[in-house]
């Protein structure tokens, strides 16, 4: 079964085969049919569609989609073109500028062009019920997103994880391999932002890292 027309679909096989992942599936499309559930369902794989295992050269772990209409597209901290860009964007940006200079455009917050550089954009649970943030933690999701940062912990090339706040910074347990790079801080939220997030400088460790392993670093101008 293709679910992510690349890589992922071998290298998850054996997780998308059992019947912990089959169970959320189930209960993830009866959600679709009763309320209304965010992303569309074409792009809740998104993240693995655009970032092939192969290409995935950094990881941004979130927790659950935004639960606004219109906003998520399968892509932790991204929103749809032509959504306005949410307060936890607004200070990545910012720290972006901080660390090196770059401007991102005020009214985009699409990251899709960050996928396709090798960053997966990854949320823990990957469905949300409309303006009821977290709904859907019990569905299974983290069995199988759990299951996609213990692959590429396996990885034999370098990965840079950026976890920010106490949920990401959670996923640290699955991150055994000592060839990959752990960047933490607080979260991007207006509400611990200036507790750590600003002035971390994601942005630059991480290209330096890459670079120093003689990998591409990540143009992060939109």
């Amino acid at each position: 079964m293709e679910l992510f027309h690349n890589d992922w679909d071998e290298v998850l096989k054996d997780v998308t085969n059992t019947k912990e992942f089959y169970n959320t599936m189930v209960l993830a499309k009866k959600a679709y049919t009763e309320t209304t559930v965010f992303p569309p369902k074409e792009h809740i794989f998104e993240a693995l569609k655009l970032t092939s295992y192969k290409d995935t050269k950094v990881v941004i772990v979130g927790q659950d989609p935004y639960h606004g209409t219109g906003e998520a597209h399968g892509l932790s901290f991204s929103v749809r073109p032509g959504i306005k860009v949410p307060p936890y964007l607004q200070n990545i940006y910012k720290e972006i500028y901080s660390d090196l200079g770059i401007i991102e455009p005020r009214n985009c917050g699409d990251l899709t062009k960050w996928a396709k550089e090798g960053v997966l954009l990854l949320n823990s649970i990957l469905t949300v019920e409309k303006d009821k943030a977290g709904s859907h933690s019990k569905l299974g999701w983290e069995f199988f997103t759990d299951s996609i940062i213990k692959k590429l912990n396996e990885k034999k090339e370098p990965v840079v994880f950026i976890l920010w706040g106490a949920f990401a910074r959670s996923k640290k347990f699955y991150i055994t391999n000592p060839i990959h790079y752990i960047i933490e801080s607080p979260h991007p939220s207006p509400f611990s932002a200036n507790s750590g997030f600003f002035g971390s400088k994601p942005f630059s460790k991480t290209n330096k890292f890459l670079t120093e392993h003689n990998l591409k670093p990540i143009d992060w101008q939109l």
